[in-house]
């Protein structure tokens, strides 16, 4: 097995699309049906690639074929596993475990960090063991009832570039760290819900398929406020979805039942050095 860093090229960025297919059971992986996201996982690689060059790696057998991948980046001091993929035919054998140590190498500098786990029950393992606290999340998923949800209280106002302030403020207090560049990406391919006010500040990005993509604020009532306004913005009758959902989060539980989502267990935030930010939903790759 062969380590090396990821090229910031389309090819590169490819392959790792397709890992990720294949390692996640995405239907027609490796097949060469692209989904409709595909332009946009491919973005999302090199964006990381581009700001965090040696923190992206691949794995390739002796043939030379891509068998796994990582990806991590650092935001202020606090570093992030955004990707750790192994095709399932070379599962087992020490290659994710061998591409996170890379990605902790690249981190080792930092006091913080962070990683949305699935239910694999190696990949828990194996940051179990290198030193992280791994809390039991939810997906709440399902159709609004606009009704039951009821009206927002307070304002929450569509967001923008000019709100880069806000947060990265709200951020940095939640998690050591501001997102930075990654707002960037995140504006691009999401609708930004932001409440600011004497109370305090949030912000909620939701994406137009209706998945919560990151939240943060400095209350509880201002996470419910920007929450339960970005579900309220999804179409009429279009599902919804909010992940890793921990059990200090259950201002967000009681939004999704008011809602009529339905709940279930699914895998693990991690965190090392940090205690669980509250109110706080992280992203899946940016964290």
């Amino acid at each position: 097995m062969l380590l090396r860093p990821v090229r910031h090229t389309e090819e590169d960025a490819e392959t790792i699309r397709k890992l990720a297919e294949a390692a996640f059971g995405t239907p027609h992986a490796l097949e060469g049906e692209a989904p409709p996201q595909a332009a946009r996982s491919r973005e999302k690689i090199l964006h990381i690639v581009r700001h965090d060059p040696a923190g992206s790696w691949l794995a390739e057998d002796e043939t030379g074929q891509a068998i796994g991948a990582a990806q991590s980046h650092i935001r202020e001091g606090t570093w992030g596993l955004a990707l750790l993929v192994v095709l399932p035919g070379a599962q087992g054998k020490g290659v994710g475990r061998a591409l996170l140590q890379r990605t902790l190498e690249y981190g080792r500098g930092c006091l913080r960090g962070i990683i949305c786990c699935s239910r694999h029950p190696a990949a828990a393992r194996v940051y179990r063991q290198a030193g992280f606290e791994l809390h039991p999340t939810i997906r709440m998923r399902g159709i609004v009832d606009r009704a039951a949800l009821g009206p927002v209280e307070g304002a929450a106002v569509e967001g923008g570039p000019r709100d880069r302030d806000l947060l990265d403020s709200v951020d940095r207090r939640l998690r050591g760290g501001a997102h930075g560049p990654d707002h960037e990406f995140l504006m691009r391919h999401n609708r930004l819900v932001v409440a600011d006010d004497l109370a305090g500040s949030g912000y909620c990005y939701i994406s137009e398929e209706g998945k919560v993509a990151l939240l943060g604020a400095t209350s509880r009532r201002l996470a419910t406020r920007v929450l339960s306004a970005a579900l309220l913005g999804v179409g009429e009758g279009a599902g919804v979805e909010v992940e890793d959902v921990t059990a200090e989060q259950q201002w967000a539980v009681d939004v999704g039942l008011r809602a009529g989502l339905e709940l279930r267990a699914e895998g693990f935030v991690c965190f090392r050095g940090l205690r669980p930010p509250s109110p706080y939903i992280p992203s899946g790759a940016f964290l």
